[in-house]
């Protein structure tokens, strides 16, 4: 007998262990699937995500079945978590299936520091990155500028800070698709987005937004460990943020546009959300080169961070950043939307993969996976809440089977922003991280701490270990938070 889960009328099937499948009924277009446990699967049926889900299947040109991962929690059209792989040349291609905060990201840079070095220095560390990196809603970034700069970082991506001395050659090598996406066209991208983004780049923004310095608590393949650089208690910094209010302006105007021009596939859908342009419409195509522009965007948004960081380390160590090898790690996408070639039924296609709120996790010797990486995979950072470990994993024998590639990209929201403040009182939550867990946390505001609060996310061990089950993204280090600074 199959086992089976039933949600608000809703009903998915056990095809094996955390693999859950919405059978392919009525006008959906393929089936769907959730990859979780039973425990997560619960969570993720609380909102509206399933609904989402079999929502998403139909955008034409759906292929293999919509998927959800196992941080997946309710968005905007398509679940945050949901990974879609649709035709590129009979499919579509839909703004609000990649999301507002294009290529909303994160990056690991190491270091050479232990967590003895920084014991006794957490609070003057977090005080001088809070001070000296932008951060909370508005203007305000390492380089405030005009427009015919965002329009060179539009075409050129981290290769234009490179040439202004807020990178160095192997940033490019360690960043997915060496920091800059072929086919942006500046062009594609308003005015008001442009100006938008004039004043904030190199800024956090806000909302789940941060940068972390934390501590390697664990190493579980010590073999990839070393490939990746990492050892036991090694100090690492994450940095998590997007395109802000440039990549926001450009989905909104998209969606706006898509409304107007392609109302009779809009009507066909069964959510506006998800509105879409279909392959090859002119829309379609200039959508994604504006897309890609603005990946390039929050590409460069994250290395002048990082830049950022590196000198505030040199002051409060009084040493080089170099000496201290801060060197990146790996820059992987979150929302994003990508050509990709997949095969599908023995076939090979191209395929505009949407990845919302999900993470790439290429397996080894895949092509794109930069060379010093290729032989054990691509980089795969999946961060956690401010009082719970992120994890750094790598690109799964399985992936490209199970999930296109893809796996999770966080621990996911259990609870909304309105309801995290009514449950949590911001210098609480500062406090006892402080008290407890020795967790210097810095905030434009309490109310930034209580959206944040480490009882607003799902388990992200337990995130991590359906992961690592499927074979889509293989466990290998498990880092804990040390300082933390948010908009």
């Amino acid at each position: 007998m199959t086992e089976t889960f039933d949600a608000d009328g809703i009903t998915l099937e056990r095809v094996r262990e955390f693999v859950w499948e919405m059978p392919q009924t009525g006008d959906m277009g393929v089936p769907a699937r959730v990859l979780a446990s039973e425990a997560l699967l619960e969570e993720i049926s609380q909102d509206r995500t399933l609904e989402q889900l079999r929502n998403a299947t139909h955008l034409p040109g759906m292929t293999k079945h919509a998927i959800c991962m196992p941080d997946g929690h309710q968005g905007y059209g398509f679940p945050v978590g949901g990974v879609g792989a649709i035709d590129a040349e009979n499919g579509c291609i839909s703004p609000g299936s990649i999301g507002y905060d294009i290529n909303c990201g994160v990056r690991m840079m190491r270091t050479n520091l232990t967590y003895e070095d920084l014991q006794g220095r957490e609070r003057d560390l977090v005080n001088a990155l809070f001070e000296a990196i932008p951060s909370g809603l508005g203007g305000g970034g390492v380089v405030e500028t005009d427009v015919d700069t965002v329009e060179a970082i539009l075409e050129r991506g981290v290769d234009w800070a490179l040439e202004h001395g807020y990178a160095v050659e192997d940033d490019l090598l360690h960043c997915e698709d060496e920091g800059v996406r072929a086919g942006a066209d500046a062009s594609k991208v308003s005015e008001k987005a442009k100006n938008r983004g004039k004043n904030q780049i190199g800024s956090l923004g806000s909302g789940n937004h941060f940068l972390e310095v934390q501590r390697v608590t664990d190493i579980f393949d010590a073999e990839v460990g070393d490939a990746f650089g990492l050892d036991a208690d090694q100090i690492v910094v994450l940095i998590h943020c997007g395109s802000r209010g440039l990549g926001h302006q450009t989905c909104n105007d998209y969606l706006r546009k898509i409304e107007r021009h392609h109302s009779g596939l809009l009507n066909q859908l069964p959510d506006k959300e998800l509105a879409a342009a279909p392959a090859g419409s002119q829309l379609a195509e200039e959508y994604y080169a504006a897309m890609n522009a603005t990946i390039n965007f929050a590409w460069v948004n994250r290395q002048l961070i990082m830049h950022r960081t590196r000198e505030v380390f040199a002051d409060v160590f009084d040493r080089s950043w170099e000496s201290m090898e801060m060197e990146l790690l790996y820059d992987v996408a979150h929302n994003i939307g990508k050509k990709e070639r997949h095969t599908v039924d023995g076939e090979e296609r191209d395929l505009f993969v949407h990845r919302k709120g999900a993470t790439r996790a290429f397996p080894a010797g895949h092509p794109d996976v930069p060379r010093s990486y290729r032989d054990v995979g691509q980089p795969v950072i999946i961060p956690g809440s401010m009082g719970a470990g992120s994890y750094v994993l790598r690109g799964g024998e399985h992936s490209m089977d199970v999930s296109f590639g893809s796996t999770a990209h966080g621990a996911g929201r259990l609870m909304s922003r309105t309801q995290a403040k009514q449950e949590y009182w911001g210098e609480t939550v500062q406090a006892e991280l402080e008290d407890t867990q020795q967790v210097f946390v810095k905030a434009q505001s309490g109310a930034t701490v209580a959206e944040e609060a480490p009882g607003v996310y799902k388990d992200v061990d337990e995130v991590v270990r359906v992961s690592d089950a499927l074979g889509i993204g293989d466990k290998v280090a498990r880092t804990f938070p040390v300082c933390n600074i948010k908009g």
